[in-house]
């Protein structure tokens, strides 16, 4: 029994750091589909205003996602 349990932990390990970057992506996917509402009306500024929160945003995801899938790789 007491063989079995490093040799099971390992293999679930290697399940995660498989699927990491599945369900970070998939967390990526779902929270951006309930961001997607259109506004009409927008002035330039305003437009321009969202697309650096966009740029933003997406950077400090794709930040988040490498420290997870840094810190799985530890």
């Amino acid at each position: 029994m007491n063989d079995d349990l490093p040799d099971t932990v390992k293999k679930c390990i290697d399940l995660l750091e498989e699927n990491l970057a599945i369900l970070s992506n998939l967390e990526y996917d779902l929270n951006d589909e309930q961001e997607d509402k259109l506004q009409s009306d927008l002035k330039l500024h305003q437009l321009y205003d969202m697309a650096e929160d966009v740029s933003e945003s997406s950077k400090l995801k794709r930040a988040e996602s490498n420290f997870v899938r840094r810190m799985a790789e530890d």
